[in-house]
């Protein structure tokens, strides 16, 4: 009736729920009033285990209810996938929804709707009774509900599917129900039609839990049986009680400790009309009366014969009773165990005692050898446990073992392959095989080839493929570390490395600038990463060495007196790149001026030369490698 969002409260900064009525049904005033009834009834109550509501209203034809967001599965969802649930954590789960009743009962709410699908098991393993849609309060006085048989059929109480009157009593019905489900995956009564389900709660008892799984103590299945009776007196009064008994279960599992209720004779009963017979019979008394005064004259007779009358009545009392007891009493015999056996050994074992027996139903076996036999009996077979010697067994058949024919599942993706075989009862064994041509997560084989019959449960082994076997790597993140760091991490990654650089001078130099695949991304191992690695040249220093006297030819001079007069000097500019670097006069007769450069890479160097009163001259130019060490160059 209602759809359910996600929605965050930015008042309070956390996630709710909001149940809103569905447009069809925002002029309906009966599902109008139902969904009050959720929000009033939830609203009052706060428990651990009753989903708590916030808000609710009313706005532009809009009604809404703002609610706990639970994360989790129903008990429903949790049933379906699991079947039978372990008793202990069946218990826990049901002392926690007594609980809950217990508190929606004192607070006279009826919640009138207890079922698996209204259970939120929560990832903590909180349960958690929510959808109070159909409750009813409940006063002394006044009973206020609508649509009396709203609900789900298969967890009705027998008073509720007659349209009868509900009370706390009848969600302790729903609660013994839903432990039966969970504890066998089944509910106890199923049919065609809810007209049919409705009548077998009014009128069938169900087969005890034990019956359908052993493992079941025998305190849970008298707590069931005792919840789920038809009468509602012969029920659990409250659910204070039924928490009693379910915390006991727990400790003492095999106890004997549930009680079964009786018939209040006390109550308001038939009885018969006052005739005229009564009437003259009391005449009659009047009498009698005479004998009165007589005893009352001759008191010691009176005595007597009371004596006498009681030794005669406590003779006759007992002699009657030991006759009656010898005759009627039946006696406590140890239960025999009949699983295994076929019905002629069945008839064998009890043709000395006073069971009977009756074969009430069929069901397929472990195996095909147990056609024919028991495969379970009520009452259940327990050492030391004993039966009135008139009980009447009822046993289960053998019909053998149940098969079915396996699918073809060959070409589907895995998960698929899974989910079809458990479509027929059948398991799947995984066996991981190389694949240059079939793609990752496909069945590639089944080792149990469609249309063979096969036991239900049988494991089919499927060949899968993992594509070419290789490891897939997710990249890691190397921009901002050193060259060796980077190298070390995706080399340690099972991936190639190769080295760029470039030069980035906002950055450290060996700092890696680039990585080829972004992080994160998903690759096979051996898959070669490039990485960008900032490489800032050094400024390195080289030497030149200019032969003045072979680029000036010189020319010698002598004075009057014959001496050898001081060379000319000449003007010497030396440029790197065209930046000058150098600029002296220096003789023209030397033959080493050896002049320093300094740059990044190769450079340019260029020599000019000026004589006195003439134009400078370029004389000799190179290109220097100063990455070279000791970058040297002659200039002749």
């Amino acid at each position: 009736m209602a759809t359910v969002y996600k929605a965050k409260c930015h008042v309070l900064n956390r996630f709710v729920a909001v149940k809103v009525l569905k447009d069809e049904f925002t002029t309906d005033e009966e599902f109008i009033k139902r969904f009050n009834i959720e929000a009033q009834s939830a609203a009052g109550l706060t428990h651990p285990n009753i989903v708590s509501v916030y808000d609710v209203g009313h706005e532009d034809n809009i009604y809404y209810i703002v609610m706990e967001l639970i994360q989790g599965k129903t008990l429903k969802e949790i049933i379906s996938e699991e079947g039978s649930l372990p008793w202990k954590w069946s218990v826990n789960i049901a002392i926690q929804i007594a609980s809950a009743l217990e508190a929606a009962h004192k607070n006279n709410i009826v919640h009138r709707d207890i079922k698996p699908h209204n259970i939120i098991i929560t990832e903590d393993g909180i349960a958690k009774v929510t959808d109070f849609g159909i409750a009813k309060a409940v006063s002394n006085s006044t009973i206020t509900a609508f649509g009396t048989t709203i609900g789900s059929v298969h967890y009705f109480s027998p008073e509720h599917a007659r349209g009868g009157y509900t009370d706390a009593k009848s969600d302790l019905y729903s609660l013994g129900v839903v432990m039966y489900e969970m504890l066998t995956g089944k509910v106890p009564f199923d049919a065609d039609t809810p007209v049919s389900i409705a009548l077998k709660h009014m009128q069938e008892k169900p087969m005890e839990p034990m019956r359908l799984n052993p493992s079941i103590p025998l305190a849970v299945n008298q707590i069931i049986m005792k919840a789920m009776q038809k009468e509602p007196t012969l029920r659990y009064q409250s659910a204070t009680e039924m928490l009693k008994d379910l915390s006991m279960a727990v400790k003492n599992p095999e106890g004997e400790f549930v009680k079964e209720n009786t018939v209040d004779r006390t109550q308001t009963q038939k009885m018969n009309t006052v005739t005229d017979d009564m009437l003259n019979k009391n005449e009659k008394g009047k009498k009698e009366g005479k004998l009165k005064k007589y005893f009352k004259a001759h008191p010691k007779v009176k005595i007597a014969l009371i004596v006498l009358a009681f030794i005669l009545v406590f003779v006759v009392t007992t002699v009657v009773a030991t006759i009656i007891m010898n005759a009627t009493s039946i006696k406590n015999v140890q239960i025999p165990e009949l699983v295994g056996k076929t019905e002629q050994q069945v008839i064998d074992a009890l043709k000395d005692t006073k069971f009977e027996y009756e074969i009430v139903g069929e069901e397929f076996s472990s195996s095909d050898d147990d056609i024919g036999k028991v495969v379970s009996q009520n009452p259940a077979f327990k050492r030391n446990y004993t039966v009135k010697e008139n009980t009447k067994f009822e046993l289960v058949i053998s019909k053998g073992v149940e098969k079915v024919k396996v699918p073809k599942v060959s070409g589907m993706k895995y998960e698929d392959a899974v989910r079809e075989l458990e479509k027929y009862k059948l398991k799947a064994d995984k066996l991981d095989e190389k694949s240059n041509t079939v793609e990752e997560g496909i069945v590639t084989a089944q080792e149990t080839l469609e249309e063979t019959e096969v036991q239900i449960g049988t494991t089919i082994v499927l060949h899968v493929s993992i594509g070419n076997g290789l490891a897939k790597i997710s990249v890691p993140y190397v921009i901002g570390k050193t060259q060796d760091e980077a190298i070390n991490e995706l080399k340690n990654s099972k991936l190639k490395v190769e080295v760029a650089t470039k030069e980035d001078k906002t950055k450290n130099n060996g700092e890696v600038l680039e990585q080829s695949i972004t992080v994160g991304q998903v690759v096979e191992e051996g898959t070669t990463i490039v990485i960008t690695v900032n490489k800032i040249e050094e400024i390195k220093t080289g030497t030149v060495y200019i032969n003045l006297k072979k680029l000036v030819p010189y020319v010698e001079e002598k004075d009057e007196e014959g001496e050898v007069l001081p060379a000319s000097k000449v003007s010497v500019r030396v440029t790197v790149n065209e930046d000058t670097v150098y600029d002296e006069s220096v003789a023209s007769d030397n033959e080493k001026l050896e002049v320093k450069v300094k740059g990044i890479g190769t450079v340019t160097v260029k020599v000019y030369i000026k004589k006195s009163g003439e134009s400078e001259v370029l004389k000799a130019q190179t290109n220097m490698n100063l990455n070279i060490e000791n970058a040297t160059w002659t200039a002749e």
